[in-house]
């Protein structure tokens, strides 16, 4: 599944959803946990799914030898905590550590063998956003808002000080990484807990490739910058 086609899934629950086609085009007036945006600290956990992705940039004499790495990325999943705690009536801050399971297929081109020019990528991170939510005025029983903030992840599966490189088919990447992130997301306040559906962009500004040892190497060798980027989704239980 695309991170196209995980956009799409969340807009789906997010607008199909029947009790929530009910409270918006309808004057229903419910008043389910009428005070708990009043909680200065509150916590939950979330379930998800990921999509992550590579963007890479090229050394500049190498550009126009079409040498691009094809990635295609399978959906990952995500489990984690979250406190949030109350700055005014319209923005919280928010904490969601979690681990997430991803993989990654990397084709290079230039080379005939799978072994050569498949590496198969599979990631564990500890991610730690810190976010900065921005809600709206709450109606009947839900709340929109928007999210952004940084964060900063550990890759468990990470073979960063391997001394073996792609000539003995090992695909090196750093450990930690840095990023940005941005989202929205809809809060739904049921009888017993509230229930959230969010979407976020997540955009890193660290380089995570480790060159192979060949400065000249068919794999790395033309990799200038190696980012990932990649979509969360998220469903909150608070």
């Amino acid at each position: 599944m695309t991170m196209k086609k995980l956009f799409f899934l969340v807009i789906t629950v997010f607008f199909l959803m029947p009790s929530a086609s009910a409270q918006l085009f309808t004057k229903e007036r419910l008043a389910n946990l009428e005070t708990f945006d009043n909680r200065f600290l509150s916590w939950g956990y979330f379930l998800g799914f990921n999509s992550y992705d590579f963007k890479f940039k090229y050394n500049e004499e190498l550009e126009e030898q079409n040498a691009d790495v094809l990635v295609n990325s399978d959906v990952g999943f995500n489990v984690g905590l979250v406190g949030d705690m109350r700055v005014n009536k319209y923005i919280n801050l928010r904490l969601e550590p979690g681990l997430y399971y991803t993989q990654r297929n990397l084709t290079f081109p230039g080379f005939e063998d799978e072994s050569d020019f498949l590496r198969e990528v599979k990631s564990t991170y500890i991610h730690v956003p810190l976010l900065v939510k921005f809600s709206t005025k709450r109606l009947n029983n839900i709340k929109p808002f928007i999210v952004a903030g940084v964060s900063s992840s550990f890759n468990l599966s990470s073979n960063q000080d391997n001394p073996q490189d792609n000539e003995d088919g090992e695909f090196r990447m750093m450990k930690r990484a840095s990023y940005f992130e941005l989202g929205f997301g809809i809060d739904f306040y049921l009888f017993y807990f509230k229930f959230t559906p969010s979407i976020r962009g997540v955009f890193a500004t660290t380089d995570e490739l480790v060159p192979d040892d060949n400065p000249n190497s068919a794999w790395t060798g033309n990799i200038a910058e190696m980012q990932t980027r990649g979509i969360f989704i998220n469903f909150t239980f608070q």
